[in-house]
């Protein structure tokens, strides 16, 4: 007679998705309550992943209509940083085929910091190709933010090793750039090139806001990211403007005054 599993073991098996489906089938019809708590919040998590599932085949529509169209390289492309008072502004621009996968690879604002951290180096890793650029502060009070986002995301362009054939990019064109492309209003919910992007940029951003921290503790841009948090401005105006404040926005133009 075959030794009945214990609860741990299937348990261990169910967190390492290492039983058959006979022994699923088994688990379903075990009478054990400890059993079929494990089944119930297995179903759950399948439940879940297949709903990411879902979502990431739905945000690679843009891709799917293009690859059938005989585009091979397609570059995603979104920004981080338009809004705070300090700091550069950042792209990212992605690039992948039919085989990019990433579970729960979604627009960066929407994700944990944690989860952004390991998609960046998982997204890099899978994709074709990738290119970031960096606009700092001083060029964005020369050329304003709007331009200064534009001129990071061709820089983002130019930064892939594979020369793009055809452009998605969040909410702007980028004409001067001699490629195909669209413009997608909130891009990095129903784009997955454009989402792999927005996580490029967040993190490298965030990951600079960070190193200025240490430099500059008062201002707090570990957490604030340079957006203007209420002590971020009462920082601002007990201590000015660093080298890295915006200069042409309107809080530090006033910090500037006092």
């Amino acid at each position: 007679m075959t030794k009945k599993e214990t609860i741990k073991e299937i348990r261990e098996k169910l967190a390492t998705d290492t039983y058959s489906p006979s022994e699923w089938e088994a688990y379903q019809k075990d009478n054990r309550k400890g059993v079929q708590d494990l089944v119930s919040k297995q179903k759950k998590k399948d439940k879940e992943k297949q709903q990411q599932k879902d979502q990431f085949e739905h945000m690679l529509i843009w891709e799917k209509n293009l690859w059938n169209k005989g585009y091979t390289y397609i570059a995603g492309i979104d920004e981080a940083g338009r809004g705070p008072l300090a700091g550069p502004v950042v792209a990212g621009a992605v690039i992948i085929d039919e085989s990019f996968y990433i579970e729960g690879l979604d627009d960066s604002k929407k994700l944990p910091e944690s989860t952004r951290e390991r998609f960046f180096d998982e997204i890099k890793e899978k994709a074709v190709g990738f290119g970031i650029g960096i606009v700092d502060s001083q060029t964005i009070d020369q050329i304003n933010i709007y331009q200064a986002t534009k001129l990071a995301m061709k820089k983002a362009v130019m930064d892939i090793k594979n020369d793009p054939q055809y452009l998605l990019i969040d909410a702007v064109k980028l004409p001067e750039l001699p490629v195909h492309q669209e413009s997608l209003v909130k891009g990095d919910q129903k784009s997955v090139s454009i989402a792999a992007a927005s996580v490029l940029a967040k993190v490298t951003r965030d990951r600079m806001m960070k190193d200025i921290d240490r430099e500059y503790p008062s201002y707090q841009f570990a957490s604030n990211m340079g957006y203007g948090t209420k002590v971020h401005l009462e920082a601002l105006k007990q201590n000015g403007p660093t080298p890295f404040h915006r200069r042409s926005f309107t809080p530090v133009k006033e910090a500037m005054k006092s």
